[in-house]
């Protein structure tokens, strides 16, 4: 339990740090355009290429996972994540800032999320679900963390500064503790991941759909949710206080699927989650922005949400090995950092074009199509034989 521990602890600071050096452009996003002369989308462009190449790069990463092992491509993409913060720091124009992102994605797919995860599962094995969940619901804390620091140190040395200090603290910190301070796993064998290819068929084809579907659902409503509570009538200080009490309800339903891990597997919890996600958006649909229907959608919604986001990590350690766990997560990450990138835009046009009501009946439609993905996936599942 204690080796557990450390292990759990190191991942949680590295990947909190990660994450937390990435997503600083909702603080620094307005210098930035001023110092370039730009607009604020254009600015906040630089995270949709982020999205787009850690997603287009994950594949390639799996692939390295299982050659070089994942603590030592973690370790890698840990000083490339630094690098790119560095050319960030450097950036002249707009179009090197927007290649410096690139950089730091495709360094994301090498160290952020999957990657843990896939470290997780090589490493923990019968227990791995659990720590994924506990490493899922810590690693949510990277904005709350980060956000004020790098606020404090705009105000101190300019944004050029905050991206100098966090390359060197991914390079001099993060890189090696990563690649001295997690035990070495056993990584998978080509034996191992070929044994697994032959399930590689239908079940992975409903795994990323299922996933795909509720991913645009939730991140875009993440991204655009108080836009959409405002075109329905509520005042933006109700919106915004609306869309903090779905983060409360989103980490209160990864905590349920946490402390009932060892109850249920990965699919039980998405097919629970996947069916409260669409239930909630079909209560704010007909109940417009009232009390009760924003109260059931926050209850629903988020709780459903939260849990699902755990329940898209564990769902392939149901169908596929550990040898074939790393591979198949880097896979379902190239749609679904696509759909991440693309979310936000997508919504928003969808909102103007029909309306906010109309929008969330749109998204229940998308989720409601999840889970019926899910229930397919439930009757494919690996069923134990009956004992004789």
């Amino acid at each position: 339990m204690q080796r557990h521990f450390l292990v759990l602890f190191v991942l949680a600071l590295t990947q909190i740090t990660g994450w937390g050096v990435v997503g600083v452009l909702p603080v620094i996003a307005t210098p930035v355009a001023a110092d370039f002369g730009a607009s604020l989308p254009s600015v906040f462009l630089g995270t949709s290429v982020m999205f787009v190449a850690m997603g287009l790069a994950a594949p390639f990463a799996g692939r390295a996972f299982r050659r070089f092992g994942t603590r030592r491509v973690m370790a890698a993409g840990a000083g490339l994540i630094g690098l790119g913060l560095g050319l960030l720091a450097l950036s002249p124009s707009l179009p090197v800032f927007w290649v410096a992102w690139a950089l730091t994605g495709l360094a994301g797919a090498m160290f952020l999320t999957t990657a843990a995860y896939a470290y997780v599962a090589e490493y923990a094995e019968d227990r791995a679900r659990s720590l994924i969940g506990t490493l899922m619901l810590v690693t949510g804390l990277a904005g709350s963390v980060f956000w004020p620091i790098t606020a404090f140190l705009d105000h101190l040395i300019g944004w050029r500064g905050v991206f100098v200090c966090y390359a060197g603290v991914m390079v001099l910190i993060v890189c090696p503790l990563v690649r001295f301070g997690l035990p070495t796993t056993e990584a998978a064998t080509a034996k191992t991941a070929q044994a697994g290819r032959g399930r590689w068929g239908p079940v992975f084809v409903l795994l990323v759909a299922a996933i795909a579907l509720n991913s645009f659902v939730t991140f875009g409503v993440e991204a655009v949710g108080i836009k959409l509570l405002q075109s329905m009538g509520t005042d933006l200080a109700g919106a915004v206080a609306i869309a903090s009490l779905l983060g409360v309800f989103k980490v209160g339903g990864r905590v349920i699927d946490l402390l009932g891990g060892r109850k249920w597997d990965g699919l039980s919890s998405a097919i629970v989650s996947g069916a409260m996600i669409p239930m909630g958006l079909v209560v704010i649909w007909i109940g417009g922005a009232g009390i009760l229907s924003v109260g059931g959608y926050l209850f629903l919604f988020g709780v459903g949400s939260g849990a699902f986001a755990v329940a898209r990590a564990t769902m392939p350690l149901v169908f596929f090995e550990k040898a074939d766990y790393a591979a198949a997560m880097a896979t379902i990450a190239l749609p679904m950092n696509l759909i991440n990138a693309l979310a936000p835009p997508g919504i928003a046009a969808l909102m103007a074009a029909i309306g906010a009501q109309a929008t969330f009946a749109v998204l229940g439609g998308l989720s409601m199509a999840a889970f019926a993905v899910l229930l397919q996936l439930n009757g494919m599942r690996v069923r134990p034989a009956p004992a004789e």
